[in-house]
C-alpha cells in the first residue's frame, strides 16, 4: 500500500496510487471550508458534503485526505516563515557581531599604540635629570589648569556647526575607537538576547554603549526614541524651545529636559540640549544630542529652583535599515552627572557607568524590543492584551511616586514643619489635580473633603542587603510591614474621616492575592493587581470585612542585574478599574550603592538565594539560609532605601494625619531594618555551605533518620557524613522535599531547592503556604484518610496526582511518600512530603 503525502490543492493521493483531481470550484470551497475548521471530525467532514452539493461526488475518506494534506503544507509553511525570520535575525546579529568585531580590532591597535607611546615616554622621562623632571611636572600641572574653551556662537550658523560636530563625535563613539568601550558584566549578546551592550572605562563622566536588533522600521524607531519620558522613567518633561532646518534635510532642535532625583538625599538635574537629527550617505538616521551650557547669543535657561545643571557629552542613536526588514541600532548615552552635588554616599551612583546602562542605555532597547513584539504579536498575552493602556498605568505609577518623592514646588507641594526629628519628611500638596495629571477638577475624582493630599518620605541606608532579595520579601509579605503599630493609633485614623491611607493595612486581613497584570518581555518589570481580603476600616467593619485592590508595579527582581534599582510601587484602585482612575502611588525604591564593587568582584546572588526568616530572627546573624550562592563576597555591600507614602484627607484635620503619617513610616522603618538584619547573608568563608542557622542541620538529620526508620532504605545516597554533608544534599535532592506542621491548619515549615521550585515561593514566603491551600480536593481526601496511618505507622505511600504551586500552576506528580518526623526525644516534630517526579502542567 502506497502511503500519503502532501501534494498541492488540486488532488490527493489514494491508497491505489492514482490522484482525485479537483475543480476549482471544489477547491475553493474546501479553502473555505477549511479557514472554518481546519481539523473536522467525521460526522463534520459528511455534513459539509450534505451542506456543500459540490462536494457530492467526492467520498468522505477523499475529503479526509484533502484535509489532512492541506494542514500538512500550512505547518510548512509557517516553518519555513518561520525559519527566514529567524534566518534574518541571525545574518542581522552576524553582521553586527562582524562589525563589533572589527571595531574592538582597532580599539586593540589603538591601546597598542598608546601603550608603545607610553613606554616610549616613560624611557625618555628616566633620562632626563631631576630639574627637568621637576619643570615637567609643573608644566603639565601648568596645562591641566587651562581655562575652558570660550563661549561657543549659538547663532543658527554656529548652532549647525555645533551639530554637525556633535554628530562627527558621536559617531566615533559608537563606531570608532573613540572610547575604550569594556563589556557590561553579565551580558551575554545573542539573537534573542537584549543586545550587545558596553561601558566606558577611563572616560570623562559616564558613558555606556548598546548594539541590538528590533523588528521596527527606522521612521517608527526615530519617533519612539524621541519621546523620551515614555520609556525613561526617570525624566520628568522635555521641553521644546525652537526648532531649525538644516540645507541637507535635518533638522536641529533646542531642548530643556528634567530628571528626577532618585531619592530625597539628592537634587534633581536638568539640562539644555541640541538634538540633531539628520540621514547618512548610507541611507542610516542619526539622532544625536549635546549640553549647549557655554553659548552666546542663543537661548539661555537659567538655573531652575530644585535642579542642577547637567551636562550631556556627544551621545544618540545610530538606526540603520535591517534587509528584510526591521532596524539595527547603536545607542550612546555619555553624561556628566555632576557628582559633587550630592551626598559623598551617593557618589559612585552617579559616577558609574553601569548604572547609566541599566536605567538609561538599556531602557531604550528594552523599549523597542517591547514595541515590536506588541506589533508582531497582537493577539500575544501580557502586555499585548491592552499594551497602550498598561504601559500608560505603569508610567503613571512610576511617574506619580516620583512626583511625590521629589516634591517640587510649582506642582504644589509645600513642606511642612518636623516635630524636631528629621528622619521623616512631610509634605502637603492642596492641588492634586494637578500632581496626578488630571484635567477635571479634584472634587469629581474623590470625595469632596479630601481635597488634600500629604506625603510622607524617608531614606535609610542598608549594609549588605540584597536589593531584589529585600523587594521580593515586601512583596510576598505585606504583612510585616504595612501594620506595624498601626493598630495603636487605628481608632485615632477613624475620627479623621474619610482619610485613606495609601497601601496600610487598616486593621487585620486574611491575606493578600496576587493577580497577574502583565509583564515585559525580559520579566523586568511586573504589573499586578493585590488583592487584600477581608480588611476592615474602621470597627464597624469588623462584622463584615471588605476586600481591597491596590495596582502595584514592580522593578529589578532578577539579583543578577549588576547597577539595577529595585522598585516595589502601589496605588489604591477600586473593583471598576477604569484606566482614567487616580492614582496616588506610594512605595519603596532600593538603590544599590556598590556598583563599581558589584562588576569587579560579582557581589550577585543567585535567583534561587532563599533563607528561613524565622529561625534569622530568633538567632540573630545566623539566620540566613543560602542555596548554591557562590558569589557573595567577603565584604559588605550597601543600598539606600527611599520610600514614600501618600495620603488623601481633609485639610483642616492636616497636623493629626501628619503626625499619624510619622508614626506609620517610622513603624515601616522599624520593620525593614528588622527584616534587613535578618536578609543580610553571613560573611565568613563558608557562606555557601552553611545555610544559616543550626536548626536547619538538625532538622536535616531528623529528616533522614525517620526516613530510614519507617520506610527502611535510604533518603540520600552515601558518600559523606556530618551535618553539613545531610543539609546539602537534602537540599540539593532532586525530587521535593518538604516539611509540615502538626498544627490543625498544617503549614509548610521547610522545603528543600526542589521544593522550592514546585512551590513557586522562597523559604522567606514558605510558612505563609498551608498544606490545604495547594492540595486539590482529590490529594486532601487521600491524605486525611491516611493521616491516621501517619501517625500510627509513621508512614503512608499516596497516589500520583494534582496539586497547585502558590501562584496557582497547577503540578502533576507521579507518587508521594508522607512520613513522620521524629525529634531526639522520639516525639513527633512535623510531618514530611516527597514528591517523585513533578513537573508543571
Amino acid at each position: 500500500m502506497m502511503s500519503m503525502s502532501c501534494k498541492d490543492g488540486n488532488g490527493a493521493m489514494m491508497d491505489n496510487g492514482k490522484y482525485v483531481r479537483y475543480t476549482p470550484e471544489q477547491v475553493e470551497a474546501l479553502e473555505r471550508l477549511y479557514h472554518e475548521c481546519p481539523k473536522p471530525s467525521s460526522l463534520r467532514r459528511q455534513q459539509l458534503i450534505r451542506e456543500c452539493p459540490i462536494l457530492s461526488n467526492i467520498e468522505p475518506k477523499q475529503i479526509k485526505v484533502w484535509f489532512q494534506n492541506r494542514r500538512c503544507r500550512e505547518k510548512q509553511r509557517k516553518e519555513a516563515s518561520r525559519l527566514q525570520t529567524v534566518n534574518r535575525k541571525l545574518s542581522a546579529m552576524n553582521k553586527l557581531l562582524m562589525e563589533e568585531n572589527d571595531r574592538l580590532q582597532k580599539q586593540v591597535s589603538h591601546l597598542v599604540y598608546e601603550n608603545g607611546c607610553f613606554r616610549q615616554h616613560t624611557q625618555n622621562t628616566t633620562l632626563a635629570t631631576k630639574d627637568t623632571s621637576c619643570e615637567s611636572v609643573v608644566t603639565n600641572g601648568q596645562h591641566r589648569l587651562t581655562p575652558k574653551h570660550p563661549p561657543r556662537d549659538a547663532s543658527p550658523a554656529g548652532l549647525l556647526s555645533i551639530a554637525e560636530e556633535t554628530l562627527t563625535e558621536f559617531l566615533s563613539k559608537a563606531t570608532g575607537t573613540a572610547i575604550e568601550w569594556v563589556q557590561m558584566p553579565g551580558m551575554k549578546p545573542g539573537p534573542d538576547s537584549i543586545g550587545i551592550v558596553a561601558i566606558s572605562h577611563g572616560c570623562t563622566g559616564v558613558a555606556a554603549r548598546a548594539c541590538g536588533l528590533v523588528a521596527l522600521e527606522p521612521s517608527r524607531v526615530v519617533e519612539i526614541l524621541k519621546d523620551r519620558p515614555s520609556w525613561y522613567r526617570d525624566c520628568r518633561a522635555v521641553d521644546t524651545l525652537n526648532v531649525l532646518p538644516t540645507a541637507n534635510g535635518g533638522t536641529i532642535e533646542l531642548l530643556y529636559m528634567q530628571l528626577y532625583a532618585p531619592t530625597t538625599l539628592a537634587t534633581a538635574l536638568d539640562f539644555l540640549l541640541l538634538r540633531y537629527t539628520s540621514v547618512t550617505e548610507d541611507g542610516s538616521l542619526v539622532i544625536c544630542e549635546r549640553s549647549l551650557n557655554n553659548t552666546q547669543n542663543g537661548p539661555s535657561i537659567p538655573s531652575v529652583p530644585n535642579f542642577v545643571r547637567a551636562e550631556m557629552l556627544a551621545s544618540g542613536y545610530l538606526i540603520r535599515p535591517c534587509e528584510g526588514g526591521g532596524s539595527i541600532i547603536h545607542i550612546v548615552d555619555h553624561m556628566n552627572l555632576e557628582a559633587w552635588s550630592v551626598p559623598e554616599v551617593l557618589r559612585p551612583l552617579y559616577e558609574s557607568s553601569t548604572v547609566l546602562a541599566q536605567k538609561t542605555t538599556m531602557m531604550a532597547l528594552r523599549q523597542l524590543r517591547q514595541i515590536s513584539l506588541e506589533v508582531s504579536q497582537s493577539g500575544a498575552s501580557n502586555w499585548g492584551r491592552r499594551p497602550a493602556a498598561l504601559r500608560a498605568l505603569s508610567q503613571r505609577l512610576s511617574r506619580g511616586f516620583n512626583e511625590a518623592l521629589n516634591g517640587f514646588t510649582d506642582e504644589g507641594w509645600s513642606l511642612i514643619a518636623n516635630d524636631g526629628v528629621d528622619d521623616v519628611t512631610i509634605q502637603v500638596n492642596s492641588s492634586p489635580e494637578k500632581l496626578m495629571g488630571l484635567n477635571l477638577p479634584f472634587a469629581n475624582r474623590y470625595p469632596p473633603v479630601t481635597n488634600s493630599v500629604l506625603c510622607a518620605k524617608a531614606s535609610m541606608l542598608l549594609q549588605n542587603v540584597p536589593p531584589a532579595l529585600l523587594l521580593r520579601f515586601l512583596r510576598e509579605h505585606r504583612s510585616e510591614w504595612a501594620d506595624n503599630n498601626f493598630d495603636a493609633y487605628s481608632a485615632a485614623s477613624v475620627k479623621l474621616g474619610p482619610c485613606s491611607f495609601a497601601g496600610s493595612r487598616i486593621g487585620n486581613f486574611g491575606g493578600q492575592v496576587i493577580l497577574p497584570l502583565a509583564h515585559t518581555i525580559e520579566h523586568e518589570e511586573v504589573l499586578e493587581v493585590i488583592k487584600m481580603e477581608g480588611i476592615g476600616h474602621c470597627p464597624e467593619d469588623a462584622l463584615m470585612p471588605r476586600d481591597m485592590f491596590l495596582l502595584q508595579l514592580c522593578n529589578g527582581m532578577d539579583e543578577n542585574a549588576v547597577g539595577m534599582s529595585a522598585e516595589l510601587i502601589f496605588a489604591p484602585i477600586d473593583a471598576s478599574f477604569a484606566d482614567d482612575a487616580p492614582l496616588l502611588p506610594s512605595g519603596f525604591r532600593i538603590i544599590p550603592l556598590d556598583p563599581i564593587k558589584l562588576q569587579t568582584t560579582q557581589d550577585t546572588s543567585t535567583p534561587n538565594r532563599t533563607l528561613d526568616l524565622a529561625s534569622a530572627l530568633e538567632i540573630r546573624g545566623s539566620g540566613s539560609k543560602i542555596s548554591n550562592d557562590r558569589n557573595i563576597a567577603s565584604g559588605n555591600s550597601r543600598s539606600l532605601m527611599t520610600m514614600a507614602f501618600e495620603f488623601a484627607f481633609e485639610s483642616h484635620m492636616q497636623e493629626n494625619v501628619a503626625a499619624i503619617a510619622r508614626q506609620y513610616v517610622r513603624g515601616i522603618i522599624s520593620s525593614v531594618q528588622r527584616v534587613a538584619s535578618a536578609l543580610s547573608p553571613n560573611t565568613g568563608p563558608n557562606v555557601g555551605l552553611q545555610f544559616g542557622a543550626p536548626e536547619a542541620h538538625v532538622l536535616a538529620r531528623w529528616i533522614c533518620r525517620s526516613y530510614s526508620c519507617y520506610l527502611g532504605v535510604e533518603l540520600l545516597k552515601c558518600g559523606g557524613e556530618g551535618s553539613e554533608y545531610i543539609l546539602k544534599s537534602l537540599w540539593n535532592h532532586p525530587d521535593a522535599i518538604m516539611c509540615c506542621s502538626l498544627k490543625a491548619m498544617p503549614v509548610f515549615t521547610f522545603a528543600n531547592q526542589a521544593g522550592l521550585d514546585m512551590l513557586e515561593t522562597t523559604l522567606v514566603a514558605l510558612q505563609d503556604i498551608s498544606l490545604e491551600k495547594v492540595l486539590d480536593e482529590h490529594g486532601r481526601k487521600g491524605l486525611f484518610a491516611e493521616f491516621a496511618q501517619i501517625m500510627q505507622q509513621g508512614f503512608a505511600c499516596l497516589q500520583g496526582g494534582v496539586c497547585s504551586s502558590s501562584m496557582g500552576r497547577p503540578v502533576s506528580y507521579e507518587r508521594a511518600v508522607a512520613w513522620k518526623v521524629l525529634n531526639e526525644e522520639e516525639n513527633a516534630h512535623c510531618i514530611c512530603f516527597r514528591f517523585i517526579n513533578w513537573s508543571f502542567i
